[in-house]
This record gives C-alpha cells, sequence and structure tokens, in this order.
C-alpha cells in the first residue's frame, strides 16, 4: 500500500449572487477560490503541482522530504507555504522588493522557513531564488524544489479542475436560486455539458487563465463559453500580447495591483488568449478599488484588487460586451481568485486615495 500524501487544496463552492446578477441583467455565479487553504486559488495550482513533484521525488527516494522554494509577489508563496506544511515539508519565499511588509508578515505567519526579499519585479526576484538560492541549498545537502507561481503544466492542471467543477456544479446550483427555467436550460441535463455562457478570470502570469482554458477545451464547450480574461491598467501584459499578436514584456509593472505583476504572461496564456473565445479587458486601479469595496458590502468577502478587477467588470456594465447573444438567461461565471493582500485598512487607504 502506498504512502498517503494529503491534498492541499478543497473543491469550493458555486453560488449566485443576486446582487450581481442585478447590476449584469443576467445570471452571475461564483466560484470561490478565496476560500482555499491559503486564501486563494493559488493553493489548488500550486498544491497539486507540489504533490505531484514529492510523489516523483519519493518514488526515487522514498522518505526523501523536499525543500520549497518559491518566487512570489505574495499568493503563490502562501500556497506553496500551506501545501509545504500540509505535505510535511519546508519552504522558502523570494518576493519582490514591491511586497507589501503586511503580505511577508503574512508569509511569515503562515510558517515560511524563510522569506527574503530581491529585485525590483517578480523576474528579479525568481532569477535570485533560482540562480542563487537553490545551488547554495543543493551544494548543502538539501533536496530543493522550484515551485514556479504560474509556468507550468502541473499548475495547469490543477487549476483546470475549477472548470471541471464548475460544469458539474451548475446544475445542482440553480436548484437553490431563483433561475427562470429559460435560464436552466442546457445547464441540469444528466447526459451534456452544461452551457455556460462565460467565464471571467484576472490574469496575471497566466496560470489560473491556462488551467481555465484547458478545462474549457477538455471539455469541448469553446464553441459556446466564452472566457473573458481581465487585468489592470499597468499590468495589462495579456491584453498587449493579444493585440499585438505577439508576446510583450512591459517595461515595468505599474498598476497597484500587484499580485497581477508578472511584466509578460506564460507562451501558453499567449496561446489561449489568441482563440476565438477569448476576449481581454483591462480595467483601471480605481476600478478595482471600488469593486473591491462594493463586493465586502454586497457580497461579504474581502478580496485584493487583482480579483477585485473581475466584478467591476459587471458593475462598469461591460460584460455584456464580451458575451455574443447576451440576454437576461446568460449564464456567467466569475472565479473569484482571493488573495490575501487586502484588509480593511487598506481598502480605506485604496479608496481615500481616488476620492
Amino acid at each position: 500500500m502506498g504512502e498517503h500524501i494529503k491534498v492541499p487544496y478543497i473543491e469550493t463552492p458555486l453560488v449566485k449572487s443576486a446582487n450581481l446578477s442585478r447590476a449584469a441583467g443576467c445570471n452571475v455565479y461564483l466560484k470561490l477560490e478565496n476560500l482555499q487553504p491559503s486564501g486563494s486559488f493559488k493553493s489548488r495550482g500550486i498544491g497539486h503541482f507540489m504533490v505531484q513533484q514529492l510523489k516523483a521525488l519519493r518514488a526515487e527516494a522514498p522518505g526523501a522530504s523536499p525543500h520549497f522554494y518559491s518566487s512570489s509577489g505574495g499568493n503563490a508563496g502562501l500556497a506553496c507555504v500551506h501545501a509545504a506544511l500540509t505535505l510535511g515539508c519546508r519552504a522558502t519565499v523570494v518576493v519582490p522588493q514591491s511586497t507589501t511588509p503586511f503580505m511577508i508578515g503574512k508569509l511569515r505567519e503562515a510558517g515560511a522557513t524563510d522569506v527574503i526579499q530581491a529585485g525590483a519585479s517578480w523576474q528579479e526576484a525568481d532569477d535570485h531564488l533560482t540562480g542563487t538560492l537553490m545551488p547554495a541549498a543543493a551544494a548543502a545537502g538539501e533536496s530543493p524544489v522550484y515551485v514556479p507561481p504560474f509556468d507550468a503544466q502541473g499548475i495547469w492542471d490543477g487549476n483546470a479542475g475549477i472548470t471541471r467543477e464548475v460544469l458539474r456544479q451548475i446544475g445542482a446550483t440553480v436548484d437553490h436560486y431563483p433561475v427562470t427555467s429559460a435560464a436552466t436550460a442546457g445547464l441540469g441535463e444528466a447526459d451534456t455539458v452544461p452551457n455556460v455562457d462565460a467565464i471571467v478570470c484576472s490574469v496575471g502570469g497566466g496560470g489560473l487563465f491556462s488551467g481555465i482554458m484547458q478545462g474549457v477545451e477538455e471539455f469541448g464547450v469553446q464553441h459556446r463559453t466564452r472566457v473573458v480574461a481581465v487585468e489592470t491598467e499597468g499590468a495589462d501584459s495579456l491584453s498587449q500580447a493579444v493585440r499585438r499578436m505577439e508576446p510583450v514584456t512591459l517595461p515595468a509593472i505599474t498598476s497597484l495591483a500587484t499580485s497581477l505583476g508578472a511584466r509578460r504572461v506564460c507562451r501558453q496564456a499567449f496561446e489561449y488568449g489568441l482563440r476565438d473565445n477569448v476576449s481581454t479587458a483591462v480595467l483601471s486601479d480605481a476600478d478595482a478599488i471600488r469593486a473591491c469595496r462594493r463586493f465586502a458590502d454586497e457580497e461579504h468577502y474581502v478580496v485584493e484588487l487583482a480579483c477585485g478587477v473581475c466584478p467591476a467588470l459587471i458593475y462598469n456594465g461591460q460584460i455584456k460586451d464580451h458575451i455574443p447573444g447576451f440576454n437576461e438567461n446568460s449564464t456567467v461565471v466569475i472565479v473569484v481568485c482571493g488573495g490575501s493582500n487586502m484588509s480593511y485598512e487598506i481598502m480605506d487607504k485604496y479608496m481615500a486615495g481616488i476620492q
């Protein structure tokens, strides 16, 4: 009998939002990835990746205990630390200099072996981790394992679970809310894949987006399910790449939504971004800030700017522009990706800055 290895992520609820449905003029559901153990969707992809790595290492060296190394603006690091502790391992996180003391404190409180600041952006932090820390750890006799924040097939495989769960859950979810029969058509048949008109997600490096797209294509629903990829101005590397039809590296991240702060999306995300069923949207930091406040007031969840930019698309009345044939019976799922870089105090400071 093989060794039992824990699963450091959970299946999350899918719920209908009355407030967002009214604002959008259609049926809006929330996939609550903010309820993952680390506070964001990162638990899912990174947790899946780390379990794969642990199994592979122990197949070669039974009983081995790897030391996981993550470069992150915060949420990927938190997911790595939580997964490492759940799996009985250590985790060190390297964050850019732009990372807030608030997030660094969260990483330490979560149980990180060490938290190191290096570089102006994620790329510089990652270079320090892979070029300096991990070689030194290997030379000292450790089993260092690199945990990328978004660019790995194992991460996309884990995030594809979001799409799988949405398509499995939505038929039952509509039984618990006032939804018209016209809107439920195609959602509850046992032998068919539910007809979801759009899945809305935010994009940083592209790991979440790539996983959702992988799930959509896995179920063969790309002809009827659009994926709306949302970014903030100053962190819009996917939108610019799609517009130019070639990968783009931003000179710097100027958005306050630092969790979206990948200057260049992964190649897989760029290629998915060119698909016919994908549209991109870029909103301002102010839009994201107002959305975070309204989302907290109406949905009672505190999420960071990188997450708030998705409901902002609905609050601003723009969702209909991304769904062909949009009407009151359309079904939209927002991936509430979560994120820990927010508190009421931080939100008040952001709000003061735009008033």
